[in-house]
């Protein structure tokens, strides 16, 4: 049926549904079927649905030019991302690229708007029709090459560079086990070394040690969030090593200089807490360096200091106190203070936020005032730290 959504009739049904809201779908379906095949319009609808949770990953104009499929969407790597990585990789003077589990063609549409030709390819007709599709809705086909076939048969020699995407969800969920991808991560690594310049794109929650010697890691993180770790591999070099977490979409890098555990100390006027790349890295030590602070335990990844020093790598706190956990005095102290809204952040805790709120019972219409409450450790005990994020 995705054929069909292709020609003149489908394009314009496309047109005609997108925007219609859920609870609209039953009547215009009923009204669409009077006049269209009704396997056309149900495809239809469920386009312009995938197009609207699209538009988080896509930006609207994209989302609503391109075509999708469910689990295409779910693992496809949304648009500064992408770009972020084709950047890198034209930087480095790439000028054609194979990209292995293509999907529907996210990353090779990132590749070719940086001007890198490419090979695109993943084993599903359907899913490689979708990426045909999309490259030319964008107006790239002449740069982007789809190709059906199995992705550990393909000849990845004559490119500048490799790129792949081992699916990591099965019929069962997300596969934690880098050698439950598909293929599993040992394959695409000896992959990505025979090539001039490869970068394998992995789950976030990679183990530090699964990451292959030979690899620069790179955290990603977009708008705050964590969206992958990237193995880099380069000019056919052995022992690059390496960390680094790059923050989107300033394109902020922090990168890995081997240092010690920090330093623990008292809390100070200020907390900082790391950007979640930058944990994933490992690299809360060099973040620590930069702002000349300290950690509040050796286990917790909150650097405190006596002085304001802005990062890009960490959002930082004024602390007003500093307490043993204790629900009954910090519900008095937040009512003493006209406190009613509070954002609860925790790490090193096994309070969860929501059972925090329910037992403060604040009353935000009372009590407009509001303060950043963190359930942590200070040297191993049980604490709670309140505070204001600074400006």
């Amino acid at each position: 049926m995705f054929a069909e959504l292709l020609s003149d009739e489908g394009q314009a049904l496309l047109r005609e549904v997108q925007g219609v809201e859920p609870a609209q779908e039953l009547a215009v379906a009923t009204r669409l079927r009077q006049r269209h095949e009704p396997a056309l319009v149900s495809a239809a609808l469920a386009q312009s649905r995938l197009r609207a949770r699209a538009e988080a990953k896509f930006g609207p104009a994209d989302a609503h030019a391109l075509y999708f499929t469910a689990d295409g969407l779910e693992q496809a790597t949304r648009t500064p991302v992408a770009g972020h990585r084709a950047r890198r990789m034209r930087s480095l003077g790439v000028r054609s690229a194979v990209d292995l589990c293509c999907g529907i063609g996210a990353d090779a549409l990132a590749l070719a708007r940086e001007g890198i030709r490419v090979l695109a390819v993943d084993r599903s007709p359907l899913t490689c029709a979708v990426a045909r599709a999309n490259a030319a809705a964008l107006g790239l086909a002449d740069l982007v090459e789809v190709r059906c076939a199995d992705v550990t048969e393909v000849d990845t020699g004559g490119w500048d560079a490799l790129f792949a995407d081992p699916a990591r969800r099965t019929g069962r969920g997300r596969v934690f086990d880098p050698e439950g991808y598909s293929p599993p991560l040992s394959w695409a690594v000896r992959t990505a070394l025979a090539a001039p310049l490869a970068a394998l794109k992995v789950a976030p929650g990679i183990p530090h040690e699964a990451v292959p010697a030979e690899a620069e890691a790179e955290w990603v993180s977009c708008g705050g969030d964590v969206k992958e770790a990237v193995l880099w591999f380069g000019g056919g070099r052995t022992g690059t090593g390496g960390v680094r977490a790059t923050l989107l979409p300033a394109g902020e890098t922090l990168a890995g200089e081997g240092l010690p555990d920090p330093e623990v100390g008292p809390v100070g006027r200020y907390l900082y807490e790391p950007d979640g790349a930058v944990v994933r890295a490992h690299l809360v030590a060099e973040l620590a360096q930069r702002v000349a602070g300290r950690l509040i335990d050796p286990t917790i990844a909150y650097v405190t200091t006596d002085a304001v020093h802005p990062t890009p790598f960490a959002t930082g706190y004024e602390i007003t106190d500093a307490l043993p956990f204790n629900v009954k005095k910090l519900r008095a102290l937040l009512r003493e203070r006209g406190v009613g809204v509070v954002t609860v952040k925790k790490r090193g805790s096994a309070v969860e936020p929501e059972e925090l709120r329910r037992k403060l019972k604040l009353d935000p219409k009372a009590a407009p005032g509001s303060c950043t409450v963190f359930l942590t450790r200070i040297a191993g005990a049980p604490s709670m730290l309140l505070g204001h994020p600074l400006a």
